[in-house]
């Protein structure tokens, strides 16, 4: 795909969007029993589904902290999820590199000093992939420590931003990448906390020019406030569900 097809003469990309619409979003709570909170997001064609445990003994010595919590976080990527059908391994760099960016995140917006010497353990399961996977699974990871009763200081929201440049060489940020645009167009995953401006999380997976930055963050900055939107309407959904069968 030539990179000028991303976004059409009439201003739309490949999926009919406008540059600062999102992806179809849909989530769930509760989705199983066998964790202390769970939850299932639905990102466009991403999907993920996110288990929580904790806070619990911690599984390992390294893992014990006498001020802290420890939050320990596991991805799995389905080897069905790609359209490579690759299977990746514990010891995948891009593995590696989301656990701990997931870890970091959630470190510092989780009250883990209520908590020591103990460990809350994350697991993450990408079903489907279709961009802006890290986002997404801040997103889950979110709503199933929020279903298992984890302290927070509120939301972490994430979402994902393009820079595509336009014919007459002007620049354009894109809300919310696709996989396609993720390809094509170098892209930040940038998540906060809550509905302030605090940036909790600011990845690049390739260079992006600084003058561009800026554009991009403010575009980020609105995209994880309709994200939170989304996931506050998601929770209270869940809350009032609760209260109806009499759980609360």
């Amino acid at each position: 795909m030539s990179r000028y097809e991303i976004l059409s003469p009439e201003g739309l990309r490949t999926d009919g969007r406008r540059w600062n619409e999102i992806r179809r979003f849909s989530a769930k709570m509760a989705t199983t029993t066998a964790a202390d909170g769970s939850s299932y997001v639905e990102h466009g064609n991403t999907k993920v589904i996110c288990s929580v445990n904790g806070p619990i003994e911690p599984r390992t010595a390294n893992a014990r902290n006498s001020e802290r919590v420890t939050i320990t976080v596991d991805v799995c990527f389905a080897a069905f999820s790609g359209t490579d059908r690759k299977k990746r391994g514990r010891g995948d760099k891009r593995v590696l590199e989301m656990q701990s960016a997931l870890s970091r995140t959630f470190a510092s917006t989780l009250l883990t000093a209520l908590h020591p010497r103990s460990e809350v353990h994350v697991s993450l399961h990408i079903l489907s992939q279709d961009g802006s996977i890290l986002a997404t699974c801040v997103n889950a990871a979110t709503l199933a420590l929020v279903d298992a009763g984890v302290p927070m200081t509120d939301y972490v929201t994430a979402c994902t931003v393009a820079s595509y440049t336009n014919p007459d060489e002007s620049d354009e940020p894109l809300l919310d990448m696709n996989s396609a645009e993720e390809m094509d167009l170098p892209g930040i995953t940038l998540a906060t906390v809550g509905r302030s401006d605090r940036i909790s999380l600011l990845q690049l997976e390739t260079k992006v020019r600084l003058e561009r930055l800026e554009g991009m963050l403010a575009v980020g900055l609105d995209g994880c406030g309709k994200i939170r939107q989304l996931l506050d309407e998601v929770v209270r959904e869940h809350g009032n569900e609760m209260a109806r069968m009499g759980a609360l």
